[in-house]
């Protein structure tokens, strides 16, 4: 199985609007692990480790949930490190 983890940063009204809180909660039901946090230049940044296709779906349902808050999504994929992320958290 492929491996990546891929940094989503998500701009518009994400913060305020309970955007980590469905991240985390959506994050259940999908084979992933990672964070959320809110960035101080108002973005929500969504750290996140898995199969490829899974992360592509658990993305695609945060966009699905929260699209009337969204204005722009960028991804960088990135390789992975030593210590893989386990759980879901939300950071502060």
């Amino acid at each position: 199985m492929r491996f990546e983890r891929r940094r989503v940063y998500f701009s518009g009204r994400v913060q305020g609007v309970g955007f980590r809180f469905t991240c985390q909660t959506v994050a259940r039901g999908f084979g992933v692990a990672g964070y959320v946090r809110n960035l101080p230049d108002g973005r929500v940044e969504l750290v996140t480790e898995g199969d490829p296709a899974e992360l592509d779906r658990f993305v695609s349902a945060i966009h699905r949930e929260m699209k009337s808050y969204i204005k722009d999504v960028a991804t960088e994929s990135e390789t992975p490190g030593a210590h893989r992320l386990t759980g879901f958290s939300i950071r502060h």
